[in-house]
């Protein structure tokens, strides 16, 4: 047994998925067919004969009337015939009482037994002549028994011709078991050879723009496998999102280090031929080269930063912002002495804390800072302000109803030339500078970074023309 079920295993792993869901619901309806036919053929069988068996005791009630104080004989009968009346005899108890003529129907020890009363009356199936015939023994009084025997011929013929007929009704069932199986197979599983075709498909052109046809209709109706291929739809949309955001990357990373990498390339070559050079010539070479590894490493990092798309889970702990803009303010005045920097924290705020990963949220608000400090005129402050606020909130999730929440804003204001109308819908894209901040240090990846860091936190971080001239930054956690 256990050799059948590993050959069964092996038979479906080596089975496509579409094979065996048709030979499942084949097997399902051709076992329903067949279990359905069988029952019928017993159950006409049954009534055929039944119906034989009450001829039979019809008939041994009126022989029975007819012969009640009658003595051992042949009463009635020419069990040749199939139209002929049922044949009868009446058989003693004991052997010496039978008659001196011949008996029609055979008598054995039963029927003597239900002479004397000591076996119940029963039915038998006997061949007389060559014919097959349906015999009742019964009782007829004392020590007498009656035998009563009708042809069985066309019950057993309309048996077999139930047989038949059921037969092929139960082929024809099997038949279209085999039929509605391929079919529900194809039909069931139609979504998922199209979400299997899909996927080939990009695994072999690697271009995640494929998508599954749905069929029409409303998400809320739709089935299991019908929402297997949306969820995929949904995934490969992601995925493109994803393979575009990395590719733009790229293109964009190699696009800024071509020029610093060229120029760091120049500036080795000439210190490689230092013999040459004077030693103005080869410090003013060597200052360049290690001014260019710096803004190269910080390049290389900016982008490593930005390639994170979330916050490590076990980094996460509870931070107080103010504490974290108390620090990154600190850190600005050294770094931008020329910039004065103010710092107002609200006294709600003070203590109010977010989960979040410390290193980087500093990093959002250094990078905030630096980017005010760079378009600051010297001498004119750059504004830092962390304000708390309570607004309604509309609860989700069963049994929540509407509450209140707490806002945290942190502002970053510079007087500086402000954000051109041109300029503000791009100021967070990587590598983008304004016509401004081209003559200026940087990579233009500051604002992308801080943005990315700010929506892994759950927090959004905007821009804006400040009223009365410069930029405002805004960095909102709800």
């Amino acid at each position: 047994m256990s050799g059948v079920r590993r050959l069964g295993r092996r038979w479906r792993r080596r089975r496509p998925l579409r094979t065996r869901l048709a030979v499942a619901a084949s097997a399902a309806v051709a076992l329903v067919a067949v279990g359905v036919c069988t029952a019928a053929f017993f159950v006409i069988r049954y009534e055929m004969f039944h119906q034989l068996d009450l001829n039979l005791t019809q008939s041994a009630t009126r022989v029975i009337q007819e012969n009640r104080d009658g003595g051992p004989q042949v009463v009635a009968g020419e069990c040749r015939y199939l139209s002929a009346p049922a044949c009868a005899q009446i058989v003693p108890a004991l052997p010496a009482e039978d008659p001196a003529a011949l008996y029609l129907l055979p008598v054995s020890a039963p029927v003597r037994e239900v002479a004397t009363g000591d076996r119940v009356p029963y039915f038998s199936n006997i061949t007389l002549s060559g014919k097959p015939m349906r015999m009742l023994t019964t009782r007829l009084g004392d020590d007498k028994a009656l035998q009563v025997a009708l042809r069985s011929d066309s019950v057993e013929k309309g048996v077999r011709q139930a047989a038949g007929l059921l037969a092929a009704i139960g082929a024809a069932g099997v038949l279209l078991a085999a039929g509605l199986g391929y079919w529900v197979s194809r039909t069931g599983l139609a979504p998922v050879a199209r979400l299997t075709a899909t996927a080939e498909r990009i695994a072999s052109t690697r271009d995640p723009r494929h998508r599954i046809e749905l069929p029409p209709g409303p998400p809320g109706r739709q089935d299991e496998v019908t929402r297997l291929a949306a969820s995929f739809n949904t995934m490969l949309g992601e995925l493109e999102q994803s393979v575009t955001a990395q590719r733009r990357l790229v293109a964009d990373a190699s696009h800024e280090l071509r020029t610093p990498l060229t120029a760091l390339r120049t500036n080795a070559e000439l210190l490689a031929r230092a013999d040459r050079l004077t030693n103005a010539q080869r410090d003013r070479a060597a200052g360049a080269l290690a001014r260019q590894l710096r803004e190269v490493t910080g390049l290389v990092n900016d982008l490593i930063e930005l390639a994170r798309d979330e916050e490590p889970t076990p980094l996460l702990e509870e931070v107080r912002l103010a504490a974290l803009a108390e620090h990154a303010v600190t850190a600005a005045r050294a770094h931008w002495p020329s910039t004065p920097f103010t710092l107002h924290i609200a006294p709600d705020a003070a203590e109010t804390v977010r989960p979040g990963v410390p290193a980087r949220l500093t990093r959002l608000l250094t990078n905030l800072l630096d980017n005010a400090a760079k378009f600051s005129p010297a001498g004119l402050p750059v504004e830092v302000e962390l304000t708390a606020s309570r607004h309604a909130r509309s609860g989700s999730g069963s049994g929540s109803g509407s509450g209140s929440g707490e806002r945290l804003e942190l502002t970053v204001r510079d007087h500086g030339p402000g954000i051109t109308t041109e300029d503000l819908p791009y100021v967070f894209d990587r590598f983008y500078r304004a016509e401004t901040a081209r003559a200026l240090p940087g990579s233009g990846l500051g604002l992308a970074m801080a943005r990315q860091i700010a929506r892994a936190h759950g927090a959004e971080l905007t821009a804006k023309q400040a009223q009365g001239g410069g930029a405002l930054f805004r960095l909102t956690f709800e």
